[in-house]
């Protein structure tokens, strides 16, 4: 297991214990050889939409392109990401457009059924962190290493957090280490959970409005750096293999070259629709800036995609089949 397939094993995890029936699903996936229902046949592409602003971004500019450059109809579809890899293997999806690493599904459906085959970098390097405001560093330099993070457990303390230093995370759905990074580290916190990166996303800039100290679990890229100040904390370097044990992480998180996925058969057979999306490759900036245009411009994915292609023209150009 390399590196990058150890990513943010992190929106995964969690869905595989959160009651969402994963076992059975998966054993379904298992007994399915991805003969698919709809990749690769007909007009209509079908692509997962997951639940961060980022991802929905690199879907709603995809969707755009299919449709109005190729021809296409497109539907999403919003689920886990388990649930969506094991769509994927089935043909009910035909594409992920945006993969943090998961080395299980990797290993199921890429290597041993080949039902799902690798569709490219997308061109973005995600990291995950723990990170607080700028403005709480200056004042304090040395909240910035995990090892004098107990020192401000009192400052970080909330109603939900109880005797404990709060870090706060986004939706239950996405699965990170941090329970196990606190208890391996012997911190003074507790994780709590806003709900959804939109909660999340609100209570940082109140936070941060009223200039009070806060701890969150937070990536990159993401639009609301742009907005505001953070300062990544410094935890044990990473290394490779040392989140092999979920239980056992007590190091960093790594970089993660975000990956694309396509059913097989839909690669395969997938036409003008499977080779603009292997193409499909954009920067950091440019996710940041149509995920910024849906959620603080309150345009729709649609029209946010139309604006972005318009104004990038020579890029799409180079994503469409010659």
């Amino acid at each position: 297991m390399n590196s990058r397939q150890r990513r943010r094993v992190l929106r995964t995890a969690l869905a595989l214990t959160a009651g969402f029936g994963l076992t059975a699903v998966a054993g379904c996936g298992a007994a399915d050889t991805g003969k698919s229902s709809s990749a690769g046949s007909g007009d209509t592409i079908t692509l997962t939409k997951p639940s961060w602003v980022g991802a929905e971004a690199n879907v709603a500019v995809a969707s755009y392109v299919l449709k109005e450059e190729l021809g296409y109809k497109v539907t999403t579809k919003q689920m886990g990401e388990v649930i969506a890899w094991d769509a994927l293997s089935k043909g009910t999806l035909d594409a992920v457009m945006e993969d943090w690493g998961h080395p299980k599904q990797e290993k199921q459906y890429v290597e041993k059924q080949k039902t799902v085959v690798s569709g490219g970098d997308l061109g973005v390097v995600g990291h995950i962190g723990w990170f607080v405001p700028k403005y709480w560093a200056d004042a304090n330099p040395d909240v910035t290493d995990y090892k004098n993070l107990n020192k401000y457990a009192a400052d970080l303390k909330t109603s939900e957090s109880g005797d404990k230093g709060q870090l706060l995370e986004g939706s239950p759905d996405y699965v990170t280490f941090d329970d196990a990074i606190i208890g391996n580290l012997d911190l003074n916190l507790k994780t709590v959970y806003a709900g959804s990166e939109a909660a999340q996303i609100t209570e940082m800039q109140q936070k941060y409005k009223a200039k009070k100290p806060f701890l969150t679990y937070w990536w990159t890229p993401q639009w609301l750096n742009a907005e505001l100040d953070l300062v990544e904390v410094k935890l044990p370097a990473y290394e490779e293999g040392c989140d092999a044990d979920p239980k056992k992480v007590a190091c960093a998180y790594p970089n993660t070259p975000l990956q694309k996925w396509l059913n097989a058969d839909f690669a395969k057979d997938g036409g003008k629709a499977a080779e603009f999306l292997k193409n499909f490759k954009w920067t950091a900036d440019d996710q940041n800036e149509v995920a910024k245009m849906i959620t603080q411009d309150k345009m729709s994915a649609e029209e946010a995609a139309k604006k972005w292609v318009e104004a990038n023209k020579d890029t799409v150009d180079g994503w469409l089949p010659k």
